[in-house]
């Protein structure tokens, strides 16, 4: 399974850089978008493309609108964690995370939301069902 992983601008090119040199698939949010888009708009769009979103926006988890967006694209986020540190670090979260990430991918459906820690550990935040009940109910 190669999982193509979406770095948010947050995170910045060291961690594409690096992702890519543990032989990970990457695409970067400037390439793709405006760099002011709204988060609840490219994550759409990431969603619907099948990308694997890596983030260090821990608000996301508590934004309706882009927990709505998270919901009804199918999302897939991991999001760090680990504090105010620097990007050396981050990226070296989520290199050292890759592995417990594509296991998680694989025994858990979209949408998601997951937290990555500084060690590598990946542990859930938000599952699909908890994801599901956010979404507004269609009338019949």
């Amino acid at each position: 399974m190669n999982e193509i992983f979406f770095i948010d601008r947050c995170l910045g090119k060291k961690l594409a850089d690096s992702l890519r040199n543990a032989g990970a698939t990457v695409e970067i949010h400037d390439d793709h978008f405006i760099p002011n888009l709204k988060d609840e708009d490219w994550l759409r769009i990431v969603g619907e493309s099948n990308w694997v979103v890596l983030t260090k926006d821990k608000k996301i988890a508590s934004r309706p609108l882009e927990l709505l967006a998270v919901a009804q694209g199918n999302v897939r986020l991991f999001a760090f964690v680990g504090g105010d540190v620097s990007g050396v670090i981050v990226a070296q979260a989520f290199v050292n995370a890759l592995e417990n990430m594509q296991r998680f991918i694989r025994g858990n459906q979209a949408s998601f939301i997951a937290k990555v820690y500084q060690s590598g550990l990946v542990k859930p935040c938000k599952n699909q069902k908890e994801l599901l009940r956010i979404l507004p109910k269609t009338s019949e």
